[in-house]
């Protein structure tokens, strides 16, 4: 008979008085309505309706009913450890439907998002000065003397920035590019750099090298910018989730706060 391991059965699918039984097991009766509620919980979590499937399903329901029964007539299902198992997952059942009903009856409103939104956005706004990006580009050399006779060079106009960090730069992440560094927040650079970084002005020359680990650098400010916050669509799907997150993590601190907890 063909295991269908994908799934999990709940193997108690005794027939209440009354309901439609689909099938009887060493004369335990299985309920259609039972059987049919997992064939709906099963495709809800993505598996196509098919005569297949409900085949399967039944056959796997068939051997772990045998089974279950067979551990029953055993006495398994009393022993301490396995108790103790089903206890433990009878409670994380139990904490799951709870969680789901908590919020399926305080759900989180296109509303609450939209505060939330602005919320970050106006945090984001006053944080601007901490978000901003640079785009730079250096000529890294080893020695002071080195550096300051390219930086003399390079105000004189003698020669071009690109072509200069193509010949002389000894970084070789970015030497090939013509020193640029792209896109970056100042604290991405070690702190002799970083501040050098932000004392400039957009397309100025630091004033003179400037020394770090690495070596001496030549700094050439292009442009700044202040990455723009994203629309209420990109993030939604998030902030929904953040919501949902703090609202369950309020109800648990209601239920511990309402609690009584005594220790022996």
């Amino acid at each position: 008979m063909k295991r269908f391991a994908a799934l999990t059965l709940a193997c108690a699918f005794a027939a209440p008085l009354g309901a439609k039984t689909m099938m009887t097991i060493n004369g335990q009766p299985i309920a259609q309505d039972d059987f049919d509620s997992f064939i709906e919980l099963i495709v809800g979590q993505g598996a196509e309706d098919s005569p297949e499937l409900r085949e399967r399903v039944k056959e796997e329901l068939i051997v772990r009913t045998v089974a279950v029964q067979e551990a029953e007539r055993k006495g398994i299902d009393q022993a301490p450890e396995v108790q103790q198992e089903l206890n433990l997952a009878r409670q994380g059942i139990l904490v799951r439907a709870l969680l789901a009903d908590y919020i399926a009856t305080n759900p989180i409103t296109d509303a609450d998002i939209q505060a939330e939104y602005e919320r970050l956005k106006e945090q984001s706004d006053q944080q601007a000065d901490q978000q901003k990006e640079f785009k730079v580009r250096h000529i890294l050399v080893e020695s002071e003397d080195e550096a300051k006779k390219l930086l003399a060079e390079l105000r004189d106009g003698g020669i071009d920035f690109i072509e200069a960090a193509k010949e002389h730069s000894i970084d070789p992440g970015s030497k090939n590019s013509g020193g640029d560094l792209g896109w970056s927040p100042s604290d991405n650079y070690v702190a002799p750099f970083a501040q050098a970084v932000e004392s400039l002005s957009v397309g100025e020359l630091s004033a003179e090298p400037v020394e770090s680990q690495f070596g001496w650098h030549i700094i050439e400010l292009q442009d700044e910018r202040v990455p723009a916050f994203p629309s209420l669509d990109e993030v939604k799907p998030q902030i929904e989730e953040l919501l949902r997150q703090a609202q369950l993590s309020d109800y648990q601190d209601q239920l511990l706060e309402s609690a009584t907890v005594e220790e022996n």
